[in-house]
């Protein structure tokens, strides 16, 4: 998934975005409300985590223009706030959900993932596609019933293909989601991923789960 992580706080944009990164999210950080703003007005993300005590732009006034936007990007609200009238106020502005600091970061994790599911229309936390099965919460994979340990790069982009399973996905739609923007946009990175991603999950002599729609993309489907 695409998060963006708001925090001003240099040592949790560190751990917390090493984290998330780690569980094979891209991670844009913006160090204050305005850029925060800018960044979820003009970026394609699942999910926002968004701290509330933030220079230039607090994160209440952030999260209201955000959605008289028109946008609706799933947002955690992190805060050193406690108080019921403060969850109660974060919910009615427009947070789909609320972590109160210091927090785990296993939580954290799995309220984001947790988020990233809804914004797709997923409850259960596995996604079937053929006799392929993605396990979301565990990032596990098995075809058959036999395990594929895939490394981070491929299962992102399986990922990413089954929460869209059945439509199709542009080389930039998958770019944007699965890479930063240092990533060189005339590379092959994503042709080059997806072909490394069917050696993995494709059984020999049968048709790929992942077909190519030529001058569109790729989409995940069965046979």
């Amino acid at each position: 998934m695409k998060l963006l992580y708001v925090e001003d706080s240099p040592r949790l944009q560190r751990s917390v975005g090493t984290g998330l990164r780690r569980a094979g999210h891209v991670v844009d950080v913006a160090g204050d409300g305005e850029q925060g703003l800018w960044l979820a007005k003009s970026g394609d993300y699942d999910v926002m985590v968004l701290d509330l005590m933030l220079p230039a732009l607090d994160g209440w006034t952030l999260l209201r223009r955000l959605r008289d936007a028109g946008r609706t990007t799933h947002v955690l609200l992190l805060t050193a706030r406690d108080a019921v009238e403060d969850r109660v106020r974060g919910l009615q502005a427009g947070a789909d959900d609320y972590l109160v600091k210091p927090f785990a970061f296993e939580e954290l994790l799995a309220r984001v993932e947790a988020l990233g599911r809804r914004s797709h229309g997923i409850k259960r936390p596995r996604i079937v596609v053929g006799d392929l099965e993605i396990d979301l919460a565990g990032r596990t994979v098995s075809r058959r019933g036999r395990m594929l340990p895939l490394p981070r790069r491929e299962y992102a982009l399986l990922e990413q293909l089954a929460l869209h399973q059945g439509r199709v996905l542009s080389r930039p739609e998958i770019e944007r989601h699965l890479y930063d923007e240092r990533t060189d946009p005339m590379s092959n990175v994503v042709d080059a991923a997806v072909c490394s991603l069917r050696r993995m999950i494709d059984r020999p002599g049968e048709p790929s789960l992942i077909q190519t729609r030529r001058g569109l993309g790729y989409v995940l489907a069965p046979p």
